[in-house]
């Protein structure tokens, strides 16, 4: 059975766009993933993704986690609730084009709607310019979090792209 999926690729040019929250939650923390623990990744794509159909990385071997997660390009953050895991989004440098993907983003279910997505969207995209690329992009689709779409417009991210897809 397959099913109609609207896909939105969206994208910041300048930290200035950045329409930053003033909101910063005093008991969480961000910080990246150092030292890189593929566990890390494989938890929050599995129990974020199980809600809204990330299914491509379920097959992955553990040597196929221990290779992304340990590809220079990529950087995994992590937001926490004193030691407890929360959220994360991993960020791919495109050095070739001189941009950042935001490939994964989310928040474990039990943070969700609480202003965090927007704080951790704010940071992700803080973090990427960090490095001057000409754009940070990502892609979202309808089966993401109903919030999912109107927070990276709402951070001042524009769709660049639209189509719809069969899965």
């Amino acid at each position: 059975m397959s099913i109609e999926v609207e896909r939105n690729y969206l994208e910041i040019k300048s930290l200035k766009e950045l329409k930053d929250l003033k909101f910063f939650p005093d008991e969480y923390s961000i910080e990246a993933a150092d030292p890189k623990d593929f566990q890390i990744n494989k938890f929050f794509y599995k129990n974020i993704g199980k809600d809204h159909r990330w299914v491509d990385r379920l097959v992955w071997t553990d040597k196929q986690w221990i290779d992304y997660v340990s590809n220079q390009k990529v950087k995994t953050y992590i937001l926490k609730k004193k030691e407890d895991l929360a959220g994360f989004f991993e960020l791919i440098f495109h050095h070739d084009k001189n941009e950042i993907e935001i490939a994964y983003f989310g928040l474990l279910k039990k943070y969700q709607n609480k202003k965090l997505g927007s704080y951790l969207l704010s940071v992700a995209i803080k973090k990427s310019f960090s490095s001057n690329p000409k754009r940070v992009w990502l892609h979202t689709c309808s089966l993401d979090h109903k919030n999912a779409l109107n927070n990276y417009i709402s951070r001042g991210m524009k769709i660049f792209k639209k189509e719809t897809v069969l899965i």
